[in-house]
């Protein structure tokens, strides 16, 4: 195997990548804003904000998933040099984004009942219920936004929203602070300021990004005439069969680790306490491997619609070896540190906190043994994932995902974290399992269609 050949396309890659990794970094920097400035105000308060972010996370892992249809779309007809399709589908997508926007939004606030059936304190429901209504109502802006992105990600620009995020970060610490806390004249509200801080923050991130692609050159003809005349139900049902699996591809993993975080909660505090901590370390890293499945997306996509199908097999495996050999670096930390990091998140000070600390961190330094195996699986097949989509082949992969992780990675999980002494270990034995197979499985699904598309294209 002729390494260089793979190798001269990681510096391309990782410029596409970079921007990619730290708007999803950005986009976790809110979610932690949150919890820090709620967490002055109290247990109870950060309760709220933590049970009402559990609804949003999977209404906005629908929207997201849904969006990333776009990007292939754009991507292949920018090969074809098609402005109109580009144009056309730019659109079609904004207006399917808006639209899924204000479903979602309409969706959680109908779904708040549940918060009752899940035995949660009744001050928690009563502080979460405004909270979500608010937060909800941010994920119409939130959708809208990923219209754009994955615009501008199918051209190749994938900076800009980046430089939205960050926007919408510095717009959010702000109203967060004199919201919550009542500072410079403002009313202090309490949790309900750090859901308005979340909404003002998000409305200012689309209207941001709205003007800068509008005003730059390069993207300006693609918004120009835009009529509900000109929208067809075929390009519309082009982007939901794309979208939709997608959707639920991003869905079957949010609920499978939605599902891990409860049953880690079951076996009692420390268990989830650790398994928390395990998991922001995990997720930190896996927004390495989300940038490279969106860079494969892209590159894939456009090498597709150039008919360039040895380039495309070459860059799909460039990206690969790039996303392995980032995990397995992630992967080694996990293992040197696993007693220290635990302690990053925990308030060793405390005497009082003494004997739980002891028994979170041997949890924890436990799972973050399993989390660096899994962090090759999980970038495998996200990676492998972001190929497919640049196919545009979701629909076996939706299958795929399903049965991985919920047909191996949950009974999995559930068995050996409730019924075995592993505990929090075995829960998270399980999702390696999951993820494992859906790795093997994503590749050897990508490497029959890569080489039906070459025999394709060799006969004709």
């Amino acid at each position: 195997m002729n390494f260089s050949q793979y190798t001269k396309e990681f510096s391309y890659n990782l410029r596409l990548a970079y921007p990619v990794i730290l708007g999803m970094l950005g986009h976790t920097l809110i979610g932690i804003v949150d919890n820090f400035m709620v967490g002055n105000l109290g247990s109870t308060e950060l309760a709220a904000v933590s049970l009402g972010n559990s609804f949003i996370f999977i209404g906005m892992s629908l929207g997201i998933g849904f969006s990333t249809a776009i990007t292939p779309l754009v991507s292949e007809a920018d090969a074809e040099k098609d402005d109109k399709k580009i144009r056309t589908t730019f659109h079609h997508g904004l207006l399917l984004c808006t639209v899924l926007g204000i479903a979602i939004f309409a969706l959680i606030v109908l779904s708040k009942p549940i918060m009752n059936l899940m035995n949660q304190p009744e001050a928690v429901v009563k502080l979460a219920t405004p909270y979500i209504d608010w937060v909800a109502f941010s994920l119409i802006p939130v959708i809208v936004f990923q219209g754009y992105k994955q615009f501008s990600d199918g051209l190749s620009q994938t900076k800009y929203s980046m430089y939205a995020i960050y926007l919408a970060n510095v717009v959010h610490i702000f109203f967060n602070y004199v919201l919550i806390y009542g500072v410079w004249g403002f009313p202090k509200l309490g949790i309900l300021g750090a859901a308005l801080g979340t909404v003002i923050s998000r409305i200012m991130m689309v209207v941001f990004m709205h003007f800068i692609l509008r005003k730059n050159a390069a993207f300006k003809r693609y918004f120009k005439n835009f009529s509900f005349k000109e929208i067809k139900k075929s390009i519309l049902m082009k982007i939901v069969n794309l979208g939709f699996p997608s959707a639920m591809q991003m869905l079957f993993e949010v609920t499978l680790f939605t599902a891990a975080i409860w049953l880690s909660g079951s076996l009692g505090k420390n268990s989830q306490a650790a398994n928390q901590i395990a998991l922001i370390m995990a997720s930190t890293t896996f927004m390495f491997a989300m940038g490279f499945s969106v860079t494969a997306m892209i590159r894939l996509s456009y090498l597709k619609g150039s008919r360039d199908f040895k380039g495309l097999i070459i860059t799909a495996r460039s990206i690969f070896l790039l996303t392995i050999i980032f995990e397995i670096f992630f992967g080694l930390i996990f293992v040197i540190f696993h007693n220290y990091l635990p302690h990053l998140f925990l308030n060793m000070t405390d005497s009082a906190q003494a004997i739980d600390n002891k028994e979170i961190i041997i949890i924890a330094s436990k799972l973050l043994l399993v989390a660096a195996v899994f962090q090759i699986s999980d970038g495998i097949q996200v990676v492998v994932l972001g190929a497919l989509r640049g196919l545009q082949d979701v629909k076996i992969p939706m299958y795929i995902t399903f049965v991985a992780y919920w047909v191996v990675g949950f009974p999995v999980s559930y068995y050996l974290g409730r019924h075995t002494t592993l505990g929090a270990t075995g829960i998270w034995i399980g999702l390696l399992a999951g993820l494992s197979s859906a790795a093997l499985f994503l590749y050897l699904r990508f490497a029959v269609l890569t080489k039906k598309l070459v025999l394709e294209n060799n006969n004709n």
